[in-house]
C-alpha cells in the first residue's frame, strides 16, 4: 500500500502551497513547521510543484508609491474577429516589448469570461505614459480590439494573497 493517498498529497500541497502565498520568502524550516511537515517533505512538495509548473515563479509584493510609480488597469473587449490571430498575438507577448519602449511594465494578463475579454495590470510613471501604452494597444491589436478602458488602482488592499500593511491609509480615499 502506498505510504500517501492521492488524496493526501494533494491536501500536503495546498497546505505548502497556502503557506508559499502568503510569504514565499520565509525559510523551509518555517513553511514546514506551519504546516506540520518535516523540511526535508516540504522540499520534495516544492521541488514536485516547480517541476510540474503549479508554481510558476515567486515575486515581491512591493509599494508602488515609493517608486514614484502608478498602478493602471485596462480592460479590452475583443471585436468579432477569427480568434486564431488574437491568441498567437498573445502568445508572441508582442505588447511586452512594446511596453517596454514605453516605460510600461506590465504585471498581469488575463483571459476573461463577462463583459470584458482581457484584463491588463500594469504600472507606469503617469498616466500619460498609461495612456500611451493604451493608444499602442489599440493599434498594435487593431481590428481585434472593438473597445477598451483604462483604469487607474487607487488604493491596493491585497496583492498576491498578502494584505497591504498601509491598509489603513484606504481611509483617506473614502
Amino acid at each position: 500500500m502506498p505510504k500517501s493517498s492521492k488524496e493526501q498529497i494533494y491536501s500536503d500541497e495546498k497546505k505548502v502551497i497556502f503557506e508559499l502565498q502568503m510569504n514565499s520568502n520565509e525559510s523551509i524550516d518555517t513553511i514546514a513547521k506551519n504546516c506540520g511537515f518535516s523540511r526535508q517533505k516540504v522540499w520534495r512538495i516544492i521541488k514536485r510543484l516547480e517541476k510540474n509548473k503549479t508554481i510558476w515563479g515567486y515575486h515581491a509584493v512591493i509599494d508602488i508609491e515609493k517608486l514614484g510609480i502608478k498602478h493602471y488597469l485596462i480592460l479590452a473587449k475583443k471585436a468579432m474577429k477569427p480568434a486564431t490571430k488574437t491568441a498567437d498575438m498573445i502568445v508572441t507577448r508582442k505588447i511586452e516589448k512594446e511596453a517596454k519602449k514605453i516605460g510600461v511594465t506590465i504585471h498581469g494578463s488575463h483571459y476573461l469570461h463577462g463583459h470584458y475579454d482581457w484584463q491588463i495590470c500594469f504600472t507606469a510613471e503617469n498616466l500619460a505614459k498609461a495612456k500611451q501604452f493604451s493608444e499602442k494597444l489599440k493599434t498594435v491589436y487593431f481590428p481585434i480590439i472593438k473597445d477598451l478602458e483604462l483604469l487607474e488602482i487607487i488604493f491596493t488592499v491585497k496583492e498576491g494573497c498578502i494584505e497591504n500593511p498601509e491598509v489603513k491609509k484606504l481611509k483617506k480615499f473614502l
